[in-house]
């Protein structure tokens, strides 16, 4: 079955989260993704969980990918990457920033390398502005981008989001940026220079609350599960866990009135329109729960449901890893992995192509794995000049 990529390589020299991330998109739709490391390996190979002294981390994020190893503080290192640029559509890197210009590597001698070639960096600040230079993780940016000051409790501290919510957002930005540069080349036979941030990315994701600033002047703080823009927006308590509701419309907030069977509530002076409810919250929030902490989980999604009325049980992940939900959307990908000598399972891919293939088709590489075979293949070494290199320290 053929995949949206196929003839497309991509040469990945990213490291930890938000450039492998990019780069797994482009690999699960049919990029040939050479990920190159240097000769210690990226830094999440060694980061939790750990069996069998291989990182699921790592596996995660390298799936379907091919492996080399290059030391680029080599003549022959250098000259290595140099040959694989000239084969390659995309090279993408998240060193900090300059540090790629410093090796040799920058736009304008990649260019006369490749005329065509896609190249695209992913880092902390961007390329320009007073902290281009400063490293980059994400709990970093959620901080300085303000997302942290408006996530949590009002009565805590602030608190990063969960998962590393930067570097996903920008590893997808920059596949995007990548797809638009490579459909822009089809028209006009031109590459691209690309440059995504975790601090624009984290910027442009503010939703409403940078335009409360904007256009109000106000100072949007922590609201906890609440929304602004609705009411009733948050988590409340059953009978047997934890549920959510989100009534975005006036309609919405009348059906599930409903479902509470409580319809006089809809005339209760105090809860119209979502600026009244908003005014009343705390009674507002005391009603739902006199209702929904004398019902179950189920019993209440039932009555949600048959209302119309957007609702959601506060899962485990276990519960979530297991479901029938994640199944039949085929987001658990299984493959097996030599490294852990045993199938492993994983998120799959979100992005749902009809016609394409949706299923893995390699584990991540071991370290250094299909160095000699990409560089015969691809870059034209002998076996002689790969003994040479290895000796001298640019390969493994």
């Amino acid at each position: 079955m053929k995949s949206m990529l196929n003839g497309v390589r991509v040469l990945d020299l990213t490291q930890a989260y938000s450039g492998p991330f990019c780069c797994m998109h482009l690999a699960d739709h049919g990029a040939d993704v050479i990920k190159i490391e240097p000769p210690m390996g990226d830094q999440s190979r060694y980061w939790a969980p750990i069996k069998n002294n291989n990182s699921g981390y790592f596996a995660y994020m390298n799936r379907n990918k091919k492996g080399i190893v290059l030391n680029l503080k080599t003549d022959d290192g250098k000259n290595a990457l140099k040959r694989l640029i000239r084969n390659s559509d995309v090279i993408v890197e998240n060193f900090k920033v300059g540090t790629f210009e410093r090796l040799g590597f920058s736009y304008d001698t990649l260019k006369e390398i490749n005329p065509k070639i896609i190249y695209a960096s992913i880092s902390g600040y961007g390329l320009q502005g007073p902290k281009a230079n400063r490293p980059g993780y994400d709990i970093v940016t959620q901080a300085e981008s303000g997302l942290m000051s408006i996530t949590g409790y009002p009565d805590k501290d602030p608190v990063k989001t969960g998962p590393a919510f930067a570097d996903s957002f920008s590893g997808t930005y920059l596949a995007l940026g990548i797809m638009m540069a490579l459909y822009n080349r089809e028209r006009t036979g031109e590459g691209a220079r690309i440059d995504v941030s975790l601090f624009d990315t984290l910027f442009s994701a503010m939703e409403e609350k940078v335009m409360y600033y904007t256009l109000l002047g106000q100072h949007p703080t922590r609201t906890g599960n609440c929304a602004l823009s609705g009411a009733p927006w948050d988590s409340y308590k059953a009978k047997d866990g934890m549920f959510v509701i989100a009534c975005g419309t006036e309609k919405l907030w009348q059906h599930f009135t409903n479902a509470m069977g409580m319809p006089e509530l809809k005339e209760n002076p105090k809860f119209l329109r979502i600026i009244n409810r908003w005014k009343n919250y705390d009674e507002l929030k005391a009603t739902i729960e006199s209702w929904s902490t004398q019902h179950t989980l189920d019993e209440i999604e039932a009555a949600c449901v048959a209302e119309g009325v957007p609702f959601g049980k506060v899962n485990s992940l276990w519960d979530v890893v297991e479901s029938d939900d994640v199944k039949a959307r085929n987001m658990l990908w299984t493959i097996y992995d030599p490294g852990f000598e045993e199938d492993i399972r994983m998120p799959g891919s979100p992005i749902k192509i009809h016609g394409e293939s949706d299923d893995p088709r390699s584990a991540a590489p071991m370290l250094g794995q299909d160095t000699d075979t990409i560089l015969k293949e691809i870059a034209g070494y002998s076996d002689e000049e790969l003994s040479s290199m290895r000796n001298n320290g640019a390969i493994n």
